[in-house]
C-alpha cells in the first residue's frame, strides 16, 4: 500500500480530502550531530518513518486511518551541544508556541486525536498537554518516545543512549544510504560522579562536552545491522498500531480510565 494518503510530506490536498482521519501522528525531533555517522535530523527521520509505518498498519490491521504530520525539527539541547557546529537549541517556549499552533489549526479543522512520536529525548512535553489539555478539554493529545514501544534488550547487544546501536540500525533498515558505519566514532559516554545524579534519584542536564567528549554519541553502535533495526521498527510500529486502534476509539475522558 502506498504511504501517500499516510504521510503528509508527500500527500496532496486531493488525496488528503477524499478520507476521514482518525488521528493525527505528530513526529518530533530535533537538529543535532550523532557521532560521526548518522545525519543530523536522525531524530526527525527515525520518527517520521516509525509513524508512518504505524500508520500503516492501524489501518491494515484495525481499519484506524491515520495522517503523519511533517517531523519538527526544533529539538531541546542540554549544555555543550549548542557549542557544536549547526547544533540547533529550541528553548522550552519556542517548542510550546510550536506545538500550540499545530494544536489550535487541526482543532479548528475538526480533529480531536493527535499522539506525539518523539524521537529525542531532550524534549519533553507533559507540561504543555497539561496546559493545552485546559484549553482543549475535547482534543485527546499523547504523546511518546518511539524507542520504549518495545523493549531494546530484546532486540540490541549494546543498546545505548544516543547515536548508538538502537538508532543505528533502524536508520540502516530505513536508509542504509545514510548511514557511513566505517567513520563511526566508539560512542564512549561519561556519566555522573555523584550517586544520586547517576541514579536518576536526582537529575540536572548533561554536559555534553564531558558526557561524550570525542564524538557526541553515547553508545557503541559498531555491533548495528539492518536486521536488528528492521524487527525493532517492527515490533514499534506494531505496539503503536495496537495503541492506535484503542486511542481510536476514546470518545470521552472517563472512557480511558478502568
Amino acid at each position: 500500500m502506498q504511504t501517500r494518503e499516510f504521510d503528509l510530506c508527500t500527500a496532496t490536498y486531493g488525496t488528503a480530502r477524499r478520507h476521514p482521519y482518525d488521528i493525527v501522528l505528530l513526529p518530533w525531533g530535533a537538529t543535532e550531530p550523532h557521532n560521526l555517522h548518522l545525519p543530523y535530523l536522525t531524530d526527525c527521520i527515525l520518527s517520521h518513518d516509525i509513524a508512518v509505518d504505524a500508520a500503516r498498519r492501524a489501518f491494515e490491521e484495525h481499519g484506524v486511518r491515520c495522517m503523519v504530520m511533517p517531523p519538527v525539527t526544533m529539538g531541546s539541547q542540554n549544555p555543550g551541544q549548542r557549542d557544536l557546529c549547526f547544533c540547533i537549541h529550541s528553548r522550552y517556549d519556542t517548542q510550546r508556541a510550536i506545538l500550540t499552533d499545530i494544536v489550535a489549526s487541526l482543532h479548528h479543522q475538526g480533529f480531536r486525536r493527535l499522539v506525539i512520536v518523539n524521537g529525542h529525548g531532550g524534549n519533553n512535553f507533559k507540561n504543555m498537554l497539561r496546559d493545552l489539555s485546559t484549553t482543549y478539554p475535547d482534543f485527546f493529545i499523547a504523546c511518546g518516545e518511539w524507542f520504549k514501544m518495545a523493549p531494546a534488550a530484546d532486540y540490541f547487544d549494546q543498546p545505548g543512549d544516543h547515536a548508538d546501536e538502537i538508532e543505528t540500525s533502524v536508520m540502516m533498515h530505513y536508509h542504509p544510504e545514510l548511514v557511513s558505519l566505517n567513520e563511526a566514532g566508539p560512542g564512549e559516554g561519561h556519566g555522573f560522579k555523584i550517586d544520586a545524579l547517576r541514579q536518576g534519584k536526582v537529575w540536572m542536564p548533561r554536559n555534553w562536552s564531558y558526557a561524550s567528549p570525542v564524538d557526541t554519541g553515547i553508545g557503541n553502535p559498531s555491533l548495528s545491522t539492518a536486521e536488528k533495526g528492521r524487527r525493532f521498527a517492527a515490533a514499534v510500529a506494531a505496539g503503536y498500531a495496537g495503541f492506535l486502534c484503542q486511542f481510536a476509539h476514546v470518545e470521552q475522558q472517563q472512557e480511558l480510565y478502568e
